[in-house]
């Protein structure tokens, strides 16, 4: 972190001297930052002096994943710039960090691309439309996220093929969003912040197009009817599981879902007991008491998304009595992407670290969400398999429902970093005219081109036998 990022980090972090700051003053010290860091100087996007070879990064990256799982990432990454700037968190963070940074921080999604914001169910069973994916979540500014889930957009935009001015509308649009709402949680008590959450199943656009916005309600309706079933254990459990012995037993279809060896995940043998034991403890005292009435029957390497591809990331299934299973989602948790620009996690587990992060930024979070270690010193959060979860389509979307999208995507991450950061420093910093908007639309615009650059650079590798990919059917 050089000089300006951590000077900038510790008057962000810095708390007044009475202890108490009203609106007006939180609002005027944002706009105070615009001395150092005018809002104009985040437009535009320019590799840096000595920028690193994005393929190296990426290799580097796959340090300590499962090297025969790493060729199914590389494969899945080069099918577009799309797929490729999904798998490449790491090579952004490394980027972001050269750019200007206002010095308010938040809790940071870390990824916060659109395709990792979604529909999923509240322990009340409502479906709530937030941030559903925070492995990389870490303390860091707050245009980051916002810049990488600009920068998304464009490059979702030109996967569709829309055209450019159409691109733009929506950039702008996602970003004035942001800002709006930012405005208005500053505004907001900090309860009413706090409780705020985006109902899917009564989702309202106060600013919408009103035909698109009917057109997205049917859309969802029938998405949380896809979901619902696919979450039911009359459903889950035939398509993952087999009754062949006397246990029942998750279903091996590998590459993409084996049984590990003990070699490759310790515990296997005794069950897990130790990592089960330690996940136990990292829940509430009453979820325990839930979580005491299932018992471990078995546990398979299932391969997920795309960033996460070679990770070591499986399916635990428990039971608590006939036609009563319980299927939890075991990720391995590494250190941050940001972790080298933004300084290393308070947590002494990374799985604990991606809960907390998901604690503080999700409106709701699932009740089995939980943490441990295991023998092999990995790190790993738990949570429930697919529980009404629910990820966009991109290839469904018009040009319409992209935008609309997109102001739903602005709407939860504005939520979820005013309830970790300054809601009115923010907001006095963005200010109530453009000049913010434009300059992250112009940001997110040039780095759309960078990104292609990168996914040609690394088709390129691909091709020269630099890096090996596996393109699955």
């Amino acid at each position: 972190m050089d000089k300006a990022v951590k000077s900038k980090k510790a008057n962000a972090d810095s708390k007044p001297e009475t202890g108490y700051e009203s609106f007006d003053e939180r609002a005027a010290r944002g706009r105070a930052l615009r001395d150092t860091v005018p809002r104009s100087s985040h437009a535009g996007w320019k590799p840096a002096q000595g920028r690193r070879d994005p393929v190296e990064l990426l290799i580097e990256s796959n340090e300590g994943r499962l090297s025969h799982l790493v060729p199914i990432r590389f494969g899945r990454m080069s099918a577009s710039p799309f797929a490729f700037y999904r798998g490449a968190a790491a090579l952004m963070a490394a980027d972001l960090a050269t750019t200007p940074t206002s010095g308010i921080r938040v809790q940071a999604c870390g990824d916060a691309h659109l395709m990792n914001f979604g529909g999923f169910a509240t322990p009340e069973r409502n479906v709530i439309f937030d941030i559903n994916d925070l492995d990389e979540t870490l303390p860091a500014p707050f245009e980051w996220d916002l810049k990488r889930l600009a920068a998304s957009l464009v490059i979702a935009a030109q996967y569709l093929e829309f055209p450019s001015s159409e691109t733009i509308r929506i950039i702008s649009g996602l970003v004035r969003e942001y800002r709006e709402r930012m405005h208005d949680y500053a505004s907001m008590r900090a309860l009413d912040v706090w409780y705020d959450r985006i109902d899917l199943q009564n989702y309202e656009d106060r600013t919408g197009d009103p035909a698109v916005i009917e057109a997205a309600r049917k859309r969802i309706a029938e998405r949380i009817e896809v979901a619902r079933r696919k979450t039911l254990p009359d459903y889950l459990y035939p398509k993952l599981v087999c009754e062949k012995g006397e246990l029942p037993r998750i279903k091996d279809d590998p590459p993409l879902i084996f049984h590990p060896t003990d070699e490759l995940a310790p515990g296997f043998t005794s069950g897990y007991a130790e990592a089960i034991a330690a996940y136990r403890e990292s829940l509430a005292e009453h979820v325990r008491i839930l979580f005491d009435r299932f018992y471990f029957v078995d546990l398979a390497i299932k391969v997920v998304g795309v960033g996460s591809v070679g990770t070591m990331c499986g399916v635990g299934l428990f039971m608590a009595g006939d036609n009563d299973p319980l299927f939890l989602q075991v990720k391995e948790a590494r250190a941050s992407v940001l972790e080298p620009y933004a300084g290393k996690s308070l947590h002494p587990n990374q799985g604990q670290r991606v809960i907390a992060g998901q604690r503080i930024m999700q409106a709701a979070s699932d009740v089995f969400l939980g943490w441990t270690r295991g023998r092999n010193g990995r790190d790993f959060y738990i949570r429930q398999l697919r529980d009404m979860k629910m990820s966009v389509v991109i290839e469904d979307l018009d040009e319409g429902l992209l935008r609309q999208y997109a102001r739903m995507c602005a709407h939860a991450l504005a939520r979820a970093h005013a309830r970790s950061g300054d809601a009115a420093a923010i907001a006095g910093y963005m200010g109530s005219g453009k000049t913010f908007d434009d300059a992250i639309t112009e940001f997110a615009t040039d780095y759309s081109a960078q990104n292609r650059r990168d996914h040609r650079e690394f088709v390129r590798a691909i091709r020269e036998g630099r890096i090996e990919a596996t393109t699955e059917d």
